[in-house]
């Protein structure tokens, strides 16, 4: 070891982070202290221990998505050495990190079966309109496959009930409607018995789904479906379904959502050929939309 390395240094931790880390840039566009009042009825006043500070913790979270550390475990450690970091967090050099089970267990039983994690994302999207960093004037969108934590080999087949699209649904009705302007009965229904396919059901972790694609690789996914804003690729919308949901099912109502929540008025929708179906289409023109979609090559 050289002698610099055991001299005590008087140093400011804001010395060390430079100027244009992606965690300054955020710091500076984002305020997060709107966390604490969101996550407030979910924790107890006048009882248990003192509460980590939930706007640092889901700060945490934040850390590990944006720079790829998907492990908790790990996480914790990068933060231990990691200045920037730190720094992002409000902690100082030597002050000790949360342990990583203080993460996981909040994930699995405090913030477990609430919106918290949607009213989160929906407050960063709307702070960062608020900084002119979302455009509004076109969209993309697209799912990427997460591998889940299962077994490829260890499945049970089991018969499960296949529902209409959406799209066939709306045809009905439309149906409907244009006999009723011209005046004529109505269709008779026919009796619709349940339609139902033979489909692999993980043992490990039943929720994800079989995913068998083109040059993909083949196993139990999930997807993450993801609407990104143009002007600076800001995500506006993440939905995850089991990995044998085709991609073009959740967007319509995706879209929807996204255009509600945040009053967007976009011209144009990018999509790839996964979406080039009638239904999409058809939804895309009613909300006078142009749709921009990859070219299906022909086989």
């Amino acid at each position: 070891k050289t002698p610099q390395q055991l001299e005590l240094e008087m140093v400011a931790i804001d010395q060390l982070v430079p100027k244009d880390h992606l965690v300054r840039l955020i710091d500076l566009a984002i305020d997060f202290e709107f966390i604490r009042d969101e996550v407030a009825h979910l924790y107890c006043k006048n009882n248990g221990r003192p509460a980590v500070d939930p706007v640092r913790m889901f700060k945490i979270l934040f850390l590990g998505y944006l720079f790829g550390i998907p492990s908790e475990r790990r996480l914790i450690k990068e933060i231990q050495v990691n200045v920037a970091y730190r720094w992002f967090l409000g902690m100082g050099l030597t002050e000790d990190v949360i342990h990583h089970s203080t993460l996981s267990q909040n994930r699995i039983k405090r913030f477990k079966d609430s919106s918290i994690y949607q009213s989160i994302f929906d407050t960063i999207v709307r702070q960062a309109m608020k900084q002119k960093l979302i455009g509004g004037y076109s969209l993309f969108a697209d799912s990427t496959h997460l591998k889940a934590n299962a077994n490829k080999k260890r499945y049970d087949i089991e018969d499960l009930k296949v529902s209409p699209s959406v799209y066939v649904e709306q045809l009905n009705e439309a149906v409907l409607q244009d006999r009723e302007d011209e005046g004529k009965k109505p269709l008779k229904c026919k009796e619709e018995t349940p339609c139902t396919k033979p489909t692999k059901v993980s043992r490990t972790d039943p929720e994800s789904g079989f995913m068998v694609r083109d040059e993909k690789p083949q196993g139990f996914f999930y997807l993450d479906h993801r609407i990104v804003d143009g002007k600076h690729g800001i995500i506006v919308d993440t939905h995850a379904t089991a990995g044998n949901v085709h991609d073009s099912q959740p967007i319509i109502s995706r879209l929807d959502r996204t255009l509600g929540t945040f009053e967007l008025n976009p011209i144009a929708v990018g999509l790839d050929a996964g979406y080039f179906i009638a239904a999409v289409c058809h939804n895309l023109e009613e909300r006078q939309l142009v749709g921009v979609l990859g070219y299906r090559r022909p086989s």
